[in-house]
């Protein structure tokens, strides 16, 4: 007597000759835009104000953790150290976000810790604010590798830059952490230290943006003369995530970003 399979019966089939015969079946990769989706959330803008309410300092961040307590959310903010050299005590720190759909959040921030010497240049800061969007961490970036940086340049507007990770320099076996010092050639501006640097295809965080180099242009033939520096295409320094782990460990916060 012969069997007639219903749709549904052809289907499974099917499914199970394209198993038997070795084919997988793959997800898609992730669009440009769903990189992105994933990305801008974790961006945060950071204000320094006195007392008063005028601002006096603007910088970028990325939230790379957040915890639930009794008394609530609290979302861990990355960022650059010496945007608050020289300020403890004066001021008053606010963590703005969600600043890539709009105005944003704005949340007073508590500086948790920093340091700003001539091994690192970080800070880390806690907000009471809901909605925190980490950034999940990414493997350590190869020579060559796509990458996007997200930021506030001059304290406005979110904005993101691309390129490639330019240069990858390893310390050494002398460095018991084995430090990867990185440069990657997307084009920042002021105030865009501490943003988060990302892995193009996955949206995983690889550093922050720890400075740039600069070219200092002099004027002639006034009394007296000035200068000013500007930043130099293609050479944008990144704090990798070996040495935000270590920070992190040093200041006992190591549990908010684990190997």
């Amino acid at each position: 007597m012969p069997v007639t399979l219903t749709s549904q019966g052809a289907l499974s089939v099917l499914a199970i000759v394209l198993v038997s015969a070795g084919c997988a079946i793959t997800r898609p990769e992730p669009t440009r835009e769903d990189v992105l989706q994933k990305i801008l959330p974790s961006a945060v803008q950071i204000v320094v104000e006195q007392r008063e309410g005028r601002r006096i300092k603007s910088g970028s961040g990325v939230a790379i953790a957040s915890r639930r307590t009794a008394e609530g959310a609290s979302c861990f903010v990355l960022t650059s150290g010496h945007t608050f050299s020289g300020l403890a005590g004066k001021t008053e720190i606010f963590a703005v976000f969600g600043r890539h759909a709009g105005e944003g959040r704005r949340a007073r921030a508590l500086l948790v810790a920093s340091r700003d010497d001539n091994v690192t240049d970080l800070a880390l800061l806690r907000a009471e604010v809901e909605g925190c969007a980490p950034a999940p961490p990414a493997p350590a970036p190869s020579l060559g590798k796509p990458i996007w940086v997200v930021g506030f340049p001059l304290g406005r507007h979110i904005m993101l830059s691309s390129g490639v990770v330019s240069q990858v320099a390893i310390d050494g076996p002398s460095d018991p952490a084995g430090a990867a010092r990185l440069i990657v050639d997307a084009p920042v501006n002021y105030g865009v230290s501490g943003a988060g640097v990302f892995d193009v295809r996955t949206g995983g965080l690889i550093g922050v943006v720890e400075g740039f180099s600069t070219a200092r242009v002099m004027t002639q033939g006034l009394t007296p003369p000035w200068y000013i520096d500007v930043p130099v295409p293609g050479q944008t320094l990144v704090t990798p995530l070996t040495d935000i782990r270590r920070f992190l460990g040093e200041v006992e916060q190591g549990a908010l970003l684990p190997p």
